[in-house]
């Protein structure tokens, strides 16, 4: 199943673009599942989440946090920085909807499952890609490593 996802993911050439994010409130725009940010915690407050978890275990979570970056592709994942060097990596839940790569720079609130993975060598070097780094630096990419995942089913986008 996984690598279904990413071969879809890698397969497209354009970003996929929403057409019109419905109006949430003024300070929102959504995509995927509408919520409400009023128990959102912060990046900060969700690292310390992150950092308490093993591998094994997931938490419903809605946070905010500073997009970094998009993947160029298509849109099917982005990561959000957390604080102390660390991000996130969020993926769309059922592969239900993408992102703009606009996104970067941008305050938004995720709603949905937080996890940590171990993500493969493979695994690692397709997302790099996905993020148009250069095959120096796709090959530069050796070891197995810890990662912060989210499974989001709705974005806020702060206006």
């Amino acid at each position: 199943m996984t690598f279904m996802v990413f071969s879809a993911c890698l397969a497209q050439n354009k970003p996929s673009v929403p057409t019109s994010p419905a109006l949430i409130n003024e300070s929102y725009d959504y995509i995927g599942t509408q919520f409400d940010d009023s128990d959102a915690i912060s990046s900060g407050q969700m690292l310390g989440n992150y950092e308490k978890m093993a591998k094994t275990d997931t938490l419903a979570s809605r946070f905010s946090g500073l997009v970094t970056e998009v993947c160029v592709a298509k849109g099917c994942w982005m990561k959000l920085k957390l604080g102390n060097g660390k991000e996130s990596m969020v993926k769309f839940k059922d592969y239900g909807f993408f992102v703009p790569q606009e996104l970067v720079g941008k305050e938004v609130v995720v709603n949905g499952l937080a996890y940590v993975e171990e993500m493969s060598v493979g695994d690692q070097r397709h997302f790099a890609r996905d993020a148009g780094k250069s095959e120096e630096e796709v090959a530069a990419i050796i070891m197995v490593e810890k990662k912060y995942a989210f499974e989001a089913d709705g974005v806020l986008i702060k206006k």
